[in-house]
Order: C-alpha cells, then structure tokens, then sequence
C-alpha cells in the first residue's frame, strides 16, 4: 500500500486541507485541533526548523498525532526558496542555474538537474518529509516578476517540459510526491501574489499555446499547485484558485485530472473571510486547501467552513 492508499484509509483524515505548524514542535492547542479536525496534511517551513533531529521529531509527530501517514510538504526548490539550508543543508542551485546549463548542452543539464533532486530527495527522507512543492512550470518573460524570477526554469515551454520532467522522475524515484506549480501558469504576473492579486490580460489562445503548455505535459503528476492570478480575458470576476472557468480549462484543455491543492490561502491575494476563500475554492473545482500561516483563528475558521471528506469530494488518494 503507497503512502496516497494509506491516507485514504485513514479513518482519523476528515477534512480537505492541509496546515502550516507555528514552531519546532507541537503545542497543546495545535494536538487538540489537529486530532479533532483530521487535516490531509502539513506543510514545513523555516520557522520549524531547527536541526535534523528536531525535524524529524516534529514530523514523527504529525504522523503520531494523526495514527498514521500523512501528507508532509515543503517548499525545496533550490536556490531562494529552500526551506532546508546552510549549514546544515547544502546550497542547492536555482532553477536559473539549470536552465542556463540546458541552452549549453541540453543532456548535461537533464542529468544535473536529475541528480541536484536525488540529493534534495534523500534529505527530504531522512527527515520524514514526502511531497516537495517543486518543480515550478511557469515560463520566465521579460517582465516577470521577481517574486518568480530565477526560481524558473527557462523561457520556453520546451525547455522547461524537459527539466521539470527530469525533476518529478527524480523526486518520484525516491517515493517523494512532486507538485507542479503554479497551474495554469504564474510567468506572466508582474507583481507578488503574497501581496496582492496580479492580472494576466493575454487571451485565452495566447496562453493555450505558451503558459498551459508545460502544465499539459506533465499532467499525470499527482498533485498541482493553483496560482492565485486574475485571467480578465477568461474570468474577469475571480482570480484562478476561486474559478471554475480556469478550472474547468485546467482539467479539460490541460487534461490535469489528479489533486489540485489551493496556493496558501492566508496570501493576501485573496480577499474576504478565510472560511469563505477555502469553500470558495472547493466549489470552483479544487480538492485540496492550503494554509500556511498556522493562525489557529484561521484555522478553525477554516474548520469551521469545511466539509468533510466524503464520496461528494473529488479527492482519490490511489
């Protein structure tokens, strides 16, 4: 049984939605909320680490809390974001690093990208983590925003198909889940989505062709990733995590018909009261909620709002 059947049988798992933990471990109002709500999962930050053996520790206890596996994420791109770093961790390059090797000598940064994630791999499991929120699919522009940047892996759908193919054979080589972000396509936005709510104004045809590209590519990957973006030209009326008109294009033209998770909802993207963002996602077509600020408010907002995981759901964890 893979670690997705074993959560499936989790009888103590009874709401979509992942959580973010305040620090290097549990307290007593985060063991009571998290037994009693039953979250999918959990997602590893800075703030919770300390060395490796405090790490493991917390994740062993997520595991103990919930009486058994469940979904533990972090953010492990390489470069800026590297949740696990120095000195304890070696420096992993950006994406940037890897896309320049590819317009060099394409086979070279294939297997260098391939190998940078067995590596990435091997500390995620010696630390009980299982799913990293990598590789990113969106295409660099010259106006990207920097909040993207060098995370990216090149300007092209080509190019970027090759190496974040070489990234999820990696990660899922050593029973780590990938997740490909930021669906249907991140590059194009020219502000930070932590912040406020970007817009992409390029047709529908434009970016059918472009941005959704590397997403069609890799859609039998278990798990995607939403980005918190406005697409006027498709729905002027809300951004991609609380649209069904995006969804609808990610699960019919992108053909991506596993788990989509929500980008954080506490970004300030999103407007309006937390509860009412996540139910919003869920109606749009999103499986799986993400909150990352371990607000215990929000997250018994959150609680609050959610159904539970039932036969009505459209999450399959096998």
């Amino acid at each position: 049984m893979n670690l997705l059947q074993k959560i499936a049988h989790n009888k103590n798992i009874k709401k979509p939605v992942i959580y973010g933990v305040e620090s290097f471990e549990l307290n007593d109002k985060e063991k009571y909320f998290f037994a009693n709500s039953g979250p999918v999962g959990f997602i590893i930050f800075s703030r919770n680490i300390k060395d490796k053996d405090q790490l493991l520790k917390l994740t062993n206890s997520l595991k103990e809390l919930m009486q058994s596996d469940v979904l533990i994420l972090i953010d492990q791109e390489g470069g800026r974001v590297s949740r696990l770093s120095p000195p304890i961790w070696p420096k992993y390059p950006s994406g940037q690093y890897f896309g320049d090797i590819y317009i060099k000598d394409k086979e070279q940064a294939k297997s260098a990208i391939y190998d940078n994630f067995q590596k990435i791999s091997d500390d995620l499991i010696q630390l009980g983590i299982n799913v990293n929120c990598a590789p990113i699919l969106d295409i660099i522009t010259t106006n990207t925003h920097k909040v993207i940047g060098d995370r990216a892996y090149g300007d092209n759908s080509d190019q970027i198909i090759d190496l974040a193919k070489q990234i999820c054979k990696s990660l899922l080589s050593k029973n780590i889940y990938p997740v490909i972000k930021h669906i249907p396509g991140h590059g194009r936005a020219l502000c930070d989505s932590h912040f406020e709510l970007p817009e992409i104004t390029n047709d529908y045809n434009t970016l059918k062709n472009s941005d959704f590209l590397p997403f069609k590519a890799l859609n039998q990957q278990k798990f995607a990733m939403t980005a918190h973006i406005l697409y006027s030209k498709i729905d002027s009326n809300f951004c991609a995590t609380h649209s069904s008109k995006i969804i609808d294009i990610i699960r019919n033209e992108i053909n991506f018909k596993n788990i989509l998770m929500t980008d954080d909802i506490s970004m300030k993207a999103l407007k309006g009261e937390i509860g009412d963002s996540a139910i919003k996602a869920l109606n749009a077509g999103c499986d799986l909620i993400l909150h990352c600020n371990s607000n215990m408010t929000e997250m018994q907002q959150i609680d609050k709002a959610l159904p539970l995981i039932n036969d009505n759901l459209r999450i399959k964890f096998n």
